[in-house]
């Protein structure tokens, strides 16, 4: 706590420092700034009054034109315009050709003007500017030149050519010559403080014309602005020199303005700091409860075990799951619910995940653990790393969860199913009673034939006082093939009773291993039976050398039986050459390098369309009358639980495909 407050001092002095620097720079930043934003303005206004009385200028310029018999008048005219406008230097009037017809020159200065003959000539009858005046019909500047004045000084000068127009013809100009030093005496000396100067400059930087007597200070502030005239730009440069910030008479103010907000702050934070403190005491409190009601209210049990092994933590649900109190579990390193049989292989597993050699798996592992009362019960684990505020590694936190409920909902799931497969079996058997009834009555019908007919040479037998031995031997061949034929008959029957019987009985058997050849034996009686009647031929193809499956052979049986069926029944009622079934295995490695053996079910149908494709699979529907709606349902159910998939697709010119996988058997 005396850190903590020491720091805070600290910070604060820091704090108090820190402001009065930077009150100081921000007052001379200040300063600064409102002196550079004034003579920002002052040369933008300069410029504004300078661009208006240039175009007031224009504008008497222009009133002066005259006809041509009054030069005389426009003399006098031009001559008072000069000595009002002082920046102006001299005016020309000359013709459409540029030839001189009059000009007057300013009283106020005495200029060496280039010879009269020689500039009214050819002088300005080369000028670009009157050249690109006609051109833009309206007033163009010239570039800045050095013009000569007596007592060898002279001055920069920048000439404005005006045209005169007549009908909308040009007819002649208006030249006049400006003193760039007399713009700014007369637009901006008036108004110029004695800290400040101005001039005019090119845009590289080069002065023409400077006005002010420049009072240096310790620091200068400059501000430029743009004159952009037709023909020529200028630079309008304003410069003022300044004292430095006056700093030290705001030093004591600064000071104690910052004492008062150092003493506020002070207070401020002390009394922000205990509410903290109090509202953190109190979010502690909140939370530790909110986490206690929250660990009694969970079904999931909960354990910690540092890096030791040894368990640091556990809920009440996990005490309630294995029946042991936290005071029995903590601080222990072999768990007294792990079953006897089975404690040495949780150590070892225990272990295993304490050095990292064996992350968990995220979706969990199964274990059986003991409750006190010895009973055993199925939990699902989930484990992940305990991570503390540093990030280092303290331990492992697990989540159990009691599965006994799921094992024996998916137990009472799969006895539904059952049932419903025994169901869909007898619905199955009661289509082949017909089947049946029909097919038995040939070989009972032989067995009573033959029967008869033994009988009948037996009788005669008896009747023959002294039989001949050859007639008494013919007749023992005749009795012995009539018991022959009576005993193949019998025998025929009874695979095919057999055959239903064991079809419709509900044997609980685990999976096998079986041959593809042994599964089409198996329903090949019984799909004979109603091939015999659909006149349809059956085909059995086995691809030679074909490996062994694992499966419920009773639940496959009845996946071939039901395919079978549905194949023999899509080429009943239709025209058709021949109606032939054709039962496939072969064999089929997919990309992961796993083995499967692939059966199929070829009828010559007229197919599946896309609508009924889609809702192919789904419980309860059939597009028979008489149909459940589940073989195919049942079909994939059981193919998917075998770890296969179950799909058709069409056959080529006619027909259907129902194709589905088991897995090959691996010998361990």
């Amino acid at each position: 706590m005396a850190w903590r407050r020491w720091s805070l001092w600290t910070l604060l002095v820091a704090l108090v420092v820190s402001m009065l620097v930077t009150m100081v720079w921000l007052a001379g930043r200040y300063e600064a700034s409102q002196v550079q934003e004034k003579l920002e303005r002052d040369t933008a206004n300069a410029v504004g009054d300078i661009r208006a009385s240039l175009n007031r200028n224009l504008q008497d310029l222009l009133a002066l034109n005259a006809p041509d018999n009054e030069i005389a008048g426009w003399k006098v005219r031009a001559a008072e315009l000069l000595q009002v406008r002082r920046e102006l230097m001299r005016i020309q009037w000359r013709n459409a050709d540029f030839h001189v017809r009059a000009h007057a020159e300013t009283p106020y200065r005495a200029v060496q003007w280039e010879d009269e003959e020689h500039s009214r000539n050819s002088l300005l009858g080369d000028s670009l500017t009157c050249t690109h005046a006609r051109r833009v019909n309206g007033p163009t500047y010239s570039p800045s030149r050095f013009q000569l004045q007596g007592e060898g000084l002279g001055t920069e000068t920048m000439d404005v050519c005006l045209p005169l127009t007549q009908s909308g013809q040009i007819v002649g100009y208006v030249v006049g010559t400006y003193s760039l030093q007399g713009i700014l005496m007369s637009q901006v000396g008036k108004s110029l403080p004695r800290t400040q100067e101005v001039s005019f400059t090119e845009p590289d930087g080069t002065r023409l014309a400077l006005v002010g007597a420049a009072w240096r200070g310790s620091r200068m502030f400059t501000a430029q602005q743009l004159l952009d005239l037709p023909g020529n730009t200028l630079v309008l440069r304003m410069d003022s020199w300044h004292h430095a910030p006056s700093v030290f008479p705001n030093v004591m103010t600064a000071l104690v303005t910052l004492m008062s907000i150092a003493l506020i702050s002070v207070v401020v934070v002390l009394v922000r700091d205990n509410r903290r403190r109090l509202r953190a005491e109190r979010d502690l409190g909140d939370a530790l409860a909110f986490r206690k009601a929250m660990e009694d209210s969970l079904v999931t049990g909960m354990r910690a075990r540092n890096l030791t092994g040894h368990i640091t933590y556990v809920n009440p649900a996990f005490c309630n799951m294995v029946g042991f109190t936290a005071d029995e579990l903590l601080g222990l390193n072999v768990a007294p619910y792990w079953p006897p049989e089975l404690a040495q292989e949780y150590m070892l597993r225990r272990d295993h995940r304490l050095s990292g050699i064996s992350p968990p798996p995220r979706e969990g592992a199964e274990s059986v653990f003991m409750r006190k009362d010895g009973s055993r019960f199925p939990v699902l684990i989930f484990e992940a790393p305990l991570i503390n505020a540093q990030g280092l590694h303290t331990g492992w936190m697990s989540a159990f969860v009691d599965i006994s409920e799921q094992r024996r909902m998916e137990e009472l799931s799969r006895s539904s199913h059952e049932r419903l497969q025994a169901t869909a079996r007898l619905a199955t058997v009661g289509e082949m009673a017909s089947l049946l009834s029909h097919e038995l009555t040939q070989p009972l019908a032989a067995i009573s034939s033959y029967a008869t007919g033994a009988l009948n040479m037996l009788g005669a037998a008896g009747s023959d006082a002294e039989p001949d031995p050859r007639e008494l031997h013919q007749q023992q061949q005749d009795m012995r093939m009539a018991m022959e034929r009576i005993s193949y008959q019998a025998d025929r029957a009874g695979r095919v009773i057999k055959s239903v019987r064991d079809f419709v009985r509900r044997r609980d058997r685990s999976r096998e291993v079986v041959t593809a050849t042994e599964l089409f034996e198996a329903v090949l009686p019984l799909v004979n039976l109603q091939a015999h009647k659909l006149r349809v031929k059956v085909q059995l193809q086995v691809q030679t050398g074909l490996p062994s499956v694992l499966c419920d052979p009773t639940m496959v049986e009845q996946v071939l039986l039901n395919l079978a069926r549905n194949g023999m029944q899509a080429m009943d009622g239709i025209e058709l050459a021949m109606r032939v079934l054709t039962l496939r295995a072969s064999s089929q490695e997919q990309a992961d390098m796993s083995r499967w053996v692939e059966f199929s079910v070829v009828d010559c149908g007229t197919g599946i369309s896309d609508e009924i494709a889609e809702q192919l699979f789904t419980p309860f529907y059939t597009t028979r009358v008489e149909g459940m709606g589940l073989g195919l349902s049942l079909c994939r159910t059981v193919v998917e639980q075998h770890g296969g998939r179950l799909s058709h697709r069409r056959h080529l010119p006619q027909g259907t495909e129902f194709v589905f996988t088991l897995p090959v058997h691996r010998e361990l």
